[in-house]
């Protein structure tokens, strides 16, 4: 366990570090994700309970929900517009399907799911296909399965919208870098890009996710790490955080449009 930061967010002074910022997009990406390092990782943290609503949380992150909260803010800083009210836009359009908050199972709670409609909206590209993937089908149905951990999933209506969520994504085709494969294509991978990590477990497509960061020659993973207990800079290469880590099939890659 890693030393992890007490002090809270402070958007003026965010503000004030980003506002005239000239880096490229994949560059900045990973210069807010920096910002958080080593912030609490907290898990489950949107799973608050009562009628679904825009969760904020600058002082604990999960692995999701940092990826989102870095997202909006950059989508803040290339639009020079860093106030609350922009970045709970932008965090509300990333984070629910169309952006639109209906209920539990509006939030896009598998990653696959969250891809694609992040797609549509023109917000990141899969770019698996590009380097090597295969396609994958499983049938996801791990929330469903599992309904007695999720307070919301009581609610018949929304236990119903779920398991159509979940028949949706099943029907989907998944692009898998093998990870054999990922050694091969490391270097078509830019620093910003999306890492996600499809998981063995039934029923779940996605295990983890953060940011590629290249160090020198050596590619690492920004992410919200459940191990460390907070945000960090792999200390294992990609590559070889991959291969150590046996609930993983290989990774996932997407790319701010």
């Amino acid at each position: 366990m890693i030393q992890t930061k007490s002090h809270q967010f402070n958007l003026s002074s965010f503000r004030q570090e980003f506002r005239h910022s000239s880096l490229p997009l994949t560059d900045l990406v990973c210069a807010i994700g920096n910002y958080f390092l080593g912030y609490p990782y907290l898990p489950a943290t949107l799973e608050a309970g009562g009628k679904e609503k825009l969760i904020v949380n600058f002082a604990q992150f999960d692995c999701f929900t940092f990826v989102e909260t870095v997202l909006a803010l950059n989508r803040c800083v290339v639009n020079g517009k860093i106030t609350n009210s922009e970045f709970r836009w932008a965090l509300q359009l990333i984070r629910y399907r169309q952006g639109i908050i209906d209920g539990y199972s509006s939030r896009l709670h598998y990653f696959t799911d969250w891809l694609r409609d992040n797609e549509q909206k023109k917000i990141i590209s899969d770019i698996s296909r590009q380097l090597g993937a295969v396609n994958q089908r499983k049938k996801i149905n791990y929330m469903t399965a599992h309904r007695k951990a999720y307070s919301a999933l009581h609610d018949e209506n929304e236990f119903n919208k779920m398991q159509l969520a979940e028949k949706n994504i099943s029907r989907r085709i998944m692009q898998v870098i093998p990870q054999d494969e990922v050694n091969r294509q490391m270097d078509k991978i830019k620093t910003g890009d999306i890492i996600a990590f499809p998981a063995t477990k039934e029923g779940l497509d996605v295990a983890h996710v953060g940011f590629a960061l290249w160090r020198g020659k050596k590619l690492h993973l920004l992410h919200a790490s459940s191990n460390e207990g907070a945000v960090v800079v792999s200390g294992k290469t990609l590559g070889a955080y991959l291969k150590s880590n046996k609930n993983f099939t290989g990774i996932i890659v997407a790319r701010l449009f």
